[in-house]
C-alpha cells in the first residue's frame, strides 16, 4: 500500500471516529434536555443458571482472581472450549466449541456480532479485559427474546459485555481510572478512561488504550539428548484501541447505546520453529474502525422492540521477505467493508406465552490487490421466529431461522450460488422439584456456517462451488444451585452430555497442481462437560471461592471408511481437558490460583506416536488490594503466569512463553 493510500485510510479512520463523537454529543444534549433527572439506586444479584443451553459467565472479580489479561486467555477457564494459540505475544487466538471450529462461534461485543467475511474467524486475543464486566459463553442460545437473528443462527455465541459508567454521589459528574502495567517480555501497557454524567441519567465513557511487548521469550529445543535454548523472534506487538460510548435511558427499561471503535495493531508473526530455526521476515498490519448503535424499549406490558446498526471497516496487510519472492518482498492488502442492520419485536398474547420476531441484514464486500479478486459482494437475509412457553415446572421453547444469500462478483468466472436454508431449534427446560432450584435441559438445534471469502475466492485456493457446512447439536444437562446459611455460602453443579455432527466440512485438499478448499468432511463429536463451583465465608471478612470444569471430547473424523485416519481424533482436539480456580479474600490481601490442563493430542490427522503432542498443566498465581490514598483508589495487583516453566506448544512448532510476571495499578480518581 503507497503512503497515500495509508494516509487516507487513517483519516477515515480518525474522521468515523470524529463523526461518531459528534453524533453522541449531539444525541445526549437532546436527550438530557428531554429526560428528567431521576436517580436509581439497585445492586447486583446473583446470576442463577436456569436456561435451557449450557451458559458459562466469567465476572471482572473472576478476570482478576485467575491472573487473565485478555479475551483469548480467558475463554481457556470455560468446559468445552478449545483454544488455538499461536504463540508470541501478539499470537492469533481463535475460539473453538466443542470442536466444530472457530467459524461456528460467534463472537458479540455489547449485543452486536463481531464479523470478519473474509477469514471467518475472530481474532479474540485482540480484546483487553480492563474493560470487560461480564464474559458468557452459551452452547446454542440463551432465552433473550430481543436478540438479533445473527445470534439466534449461531452454534454458539461468546458474548463480551464492557463496562458500564458507575458514578455516585462521591464521584460528582465525573470520574477518572488510568491504568499502568508492565511485565515480562517487554510488556508495557496503558489505558485511561473517563466517565461523565451529561444531564439527567446520560452518560458518555471514553476509553484510549496503548499496548506494546518485545516477545521475545526463552523457549527450549530438543535436540536429541540435548536441549537449546533461544529466544522466540520477530514476535514483537504494538497495538492502539480507542472506544467512545454514550448511554442514554429512555423510560420504562428502554436505552439507547452508542459505541465508536478503533483499533490498530502492527506485530511480528513468530511463525514456526522448523529445523531448529526460529526466524521469521513475516509482519502483519491491522485496522479496525467501526461505530454501532442498539436500542431497546418497552411498549407495553405485551410489546417490546429492539434495532441495531452497525458499519464495520477492517484492513490487514500481509508483508514477507525472501529470496524465493520477485524483488525479495512479497506483499498482500484486503479491506473488508460491513453494513449491518437489525430489527426484533416480542409480543405476549396471553400469560405463559412469548413470541419474537426478528430480521437482520448484512451486506460485506472485499477489495484485495491479490491476483484475480473478484471483489465480493454478499447480501445476507436472516430471520427468525421465536417462542417460548412456560407453564409451572415446564418452559418449553423453538426457533426457526430463515437464511438467504445473494452473492456477486465483478469477474467473468462462475459465480457462487445463492443459498437459502431453514434452521429449527427446539429446548425444553424442566424444575422437577418445587422451589429447588435444579433444571434438567435438553436441547436440539441445526446450524451452518457460511463459505469465507477466502475459502471461496482465495488466489489459487479457493473453490466457487462450496456448500455451507452443515452442524446438528444435540445436549442433555442438569445444573443446581443452592445458598446456605452455614459456612458454605453457595454452591453450583452443571453437567452437560453433547453430540454434535458436522457434514460437507470445508477443508483444504490436494487436487492435481495446488491445495483447493474442497467440502470434504463428516465428523462426529461426543462428550461431556462437567462444572462445580462454591464460596465459603472464613469469618466475617473472608471469604473463599473454588471452581473447577472437566471436559471430555471424542471427536473423530467419519469422511472415509478406507482412510488410514478414518474414527481418528481430530487434530489438536483433546480427549480430556481441564481447569481449576481458586481465590481467597481477606481485608489484608486477595491471592488466587489457577491451572489449566490439556490432554494429549495429535496435530495430523492420523493418531500415530510421530504425531503426538504431550500434556501440559500451566499454573498462574495472582495477589491484589485495594488502597485508599485520599479521594483516590489505588488497585494494586501481582500475577506470576506458567509459574513452574512448562516448555509446551498448543500449535505444532509455535512454542508458548514460559514463567512470565505482570504488575498493574489502576488509580481510581
Amino acid at each position: 500500500m503507497t503512503k497515500g493510500c495509508v494516509y487516507t485510510r487513517r483519516m477515515m479512520c480518525v474522521g468515523i471516529a470524529a463523526f461518531a463523537a459528534s453524533i453522541m454529543g449531539i444525541s445526549a444534549q437532546v436527550l438530557a434536555d428531554s429526560i428528567p433527572n431521576v436517580t436509581v439506586k439497585g445492586h447486583r444479584t446473583t446470576v442463577k443458571v436456569t436456561t435451557a443451553t449450557p451458559v458459562q459467565q466469567l465476572s471482572k472479580e473472576s478476570f482478576t482472581a485467575l491472573g487473565i489479561g485478555n479475551v483469548g486467555d480467558a475463554v481457556k477457564h470455560f468446559a468445552g472450549v478449545s483454544v488455538r494459540d499461536y504463540g508470541g505475544v501478539g499470537g492469533m487466538k481463535t475460539v473453538s466449541v466443542r470442536s466444530m471450529g472457530a467459524a461456528h462461534t460467534l463472537v458479540s461485543y455489547d449485543g452486536v456480532a463481531v464479523s470478519n467475511c473474509q477469514a471467518g474467524q475472530v481474532d479474540v486475543g485482540r480484546f483487553s479485559l480492563d474493560n470487560v464486566s461480564m464474559l458468557s459463553l452459551s452452547v446454542g442460545q440463551n432465552t433473550d427474546l430481543l436478540q438479533p437473528a445473527k445470534l439466534l443462527t449461531a452454534a454458539g455465541v461468546l458474548n463480551i459485555e464492557t463496562e458500564r459508567p458507575d458514578l455516585d454521589r462521591a464521584s460528582g459528574n465525573c470520574k477518572w481510572e488510568v491504568l499502568a502495567r508492565g511485565g515480562s517480555f517487554g510488556l508495557a501497557e496503558g489505558m485511561t478512561r473517563t466517565w461523565w454524567q451529561m444531564g439527567g441519567r446520560t452518560m458518555l465513557a471514553n476509553q484510549i488504550r496503548f499496548s506494546r511487548a518485545d516477545g521475545r521469550y526463552p523457549f527450549e529445543i530438543d535436540n536429541g539428548k540435548l536441549s537449546e535454548t533461544q529466544r522466540r523472534m520477530n514476535s514483537d506487538v504494538k497495538d492502539w484501541n480507542g472506544e467512545q460510548n454514550l448511554y442514554c435511558p429512555l423510560g420504562n427499561g428502554g436505552e439507547l447505546h452508542v459505541k465508536a471503535y478503533e483499533y490498530l495493531t502492527r506485530r511480528g508473526l513468530p511463525g514456526a520453529v522448523v529445523l531448529y530455526n526460529p526466524m521469521s521476515d513475516e509482519r502483519m498490519k491491522e485496522g479496525n474502525v467501526f461505530v454501532q448503535a442498539k436500542y431497546k424499549q418497552t411498549l407495553s406490558d405485551k410489546w417490546a422492540v429492539s434495532g441495531r446498526a452497525k458499519y464495520n471497516y477492517g484492513y490487514s496487510g500481509y508483508r514477507d521477505k525472501g529470496s524465493m519472492y520477485e524483488n525479495g518482498t512479497y506483499a498482500t492488502n484486503h479491506h473488508q467493508n460491513e453494513y449491518y442492520v437489525s430489527a426484533t419485536v416480542s409480543y405476549n398474547p396471553c400469560q405463559g406465552l412469548k413470541l419474537a420476531l426478528a430480521q437482520d441484514g448484512t451486506l460485506n464486500h472485499l477489495h484485495s490487490d491479490m491476483p484475480d479478486c473478484p471483489f465480493p459482494t454478499r447480501l445476507t437475509s436472516q430471520s427468525a421466529l421465536t417462542a417460548q412457553y412456560k407453564r409451572g415446572a415446564w418452559n418449553l421453547s423453538g426457533t426457526l431461522s430463515a437464511t438467504f444469500t445473494h452473492e456477486h462478483t465483478v469477474s467473468t468466472e462462475a459465480t457462487p450460488d445463492n443459498f437459502r436454508k431453514l434452521s429449527p431449534t427446539v429446548q425444553l427446560s424442566v424444575q422437577p422439584f418445587g422451589e429447588e432450584l435444579m433444571f434438567v435441559r435438553l436441547m436440539y438445534k441445526n446450524t451452518f456456517r457460511l463459505p469465507t471469502f477466502n475459502d471461496l475466492y482465495y488466489y489459487r485456493l479457493g473453490n466457487r462451488s462450496l456448500k455451507p457446512e452443515c452442524a446438528d447439536e444435540w445436549n442433555v444437562g442438569l445444573t443446581w444451585n443452592k445458598d446456605f446459611d452455614g459456612f458454605i455460602r453457595q454452591a453450583t453443579l452443571s453437567a452437560d452430555g453433547f453430540h454434535n455432527k458436522v457434514d460437507d466440512k470445508i477443508v483444504a485438499f490436494p487436487s492435481t497442481y495446488a491445495w483447493r478448499m474442497m467440502n470434504f468432511g463428516h465428523v462426529s463429536i461426543t462428550g461431556l462437560d462437567l462444572s462445580a463451583s462454591m464460596s465459603a465465608d472464613l469469618g466475617e471478612k473472608a471469604r473463599m471461592n473454588l471452581s473447577g470444569n472437566y471436559s471430555l471430547q471424542k471427536a473423530i473424523d467419519v469422511t472415509d471408511t478406507e482412510a488410514k485416519n478414518y474414527r481418528h481424533q481430530l487434530p489438536y482436539t483433546p480427549r480430556h481437558s481441564w481447569n481449576i480456580a481458586a481465590s481467597l479474600n481477606t481485608p489484608v490481601v486477595n491471592v488466587g490460583y489457577s491451572a489449566i490442563g490439556m490432554g494429549k493430542r495429535y496435530f495430523l490427522q492420523q493418531n500415530t506416536d510421530e504425531n503426538l503432542m504431550p500434556a501440559y498443566v500451566e499454573h498462574t498465581v495472582s495477589a491484589w488490594h485495594t488502597f485508599a490514598l485520599g479521594h483516590t483508589m489505588l488497585d494494586l495487583k501481582v500475577e506470576a503466569t506458567n509459574i513452574t516453566n512448562k516448555q509446551y506448544e498448543i500449535i505444532k512448532n509455535y512454542p508458548m512463553p514460559g514463567r512470565a510476571f505482570r504488575i498493574t495499578g489502576t488509580f481510581n480518581f
